[in-house]
């Protein structure tokens, strides 16, 4: 029986894929109206290293362009995300892997989960 206060170890060097949603609104509340579009980007970042857990964070363009499409105060309220733990293949990196967050369109946010996608390799 494991003991109490006893953790499992996650190895955060394997390459995985989760989709989930990531929930601006509550970020962003009170926050200056010309701040509210970097501070999103930066809570996604935040976002990503807590749930894939590597420092090397990396936005995909079309999520930018997501974040972007209102301007800077009209930020989305939600945005649906997937985070993709990748090997870093530059020799000389910091960190072995790096996390992709990419923006993933729905049409609706209701009743979606955070669910674990099968990686195509």
């Amino acid at each position: 029986m494991p003991k109490k206060g006893d953790k499992k170890k996650v190895d955060r060097t394997a390459t995985s894929t989760i989709e989930c949603t990531i929930n601006l609104h509550k970020r962003l509340h009170k926050k200056t109206f010309k701040e509210r579009c970097p501070r999103a980007i930066r809570e996604i970042r935040k976002f990503a290293l807590q749930q894939m857990g590597t420092p090397d964070i990396r936005l995909t363009v079309q999520l930018n362009q997501f974040l972007w499409s209102r301007g800077i105060r009209n930020v989305p309220r939600r945005v649906r995300v997937r985070l993709s733990r990748k090997r870093n293949d530059d020799q000389n990196a910091a960190h072995k892997t790096f996390t992709l967050v990419s923006h993933v369109p729905v049409p609706s946010y209701k009743e979606l989960k955070s669910v674990k996608v099968k990686d195509e390799q």
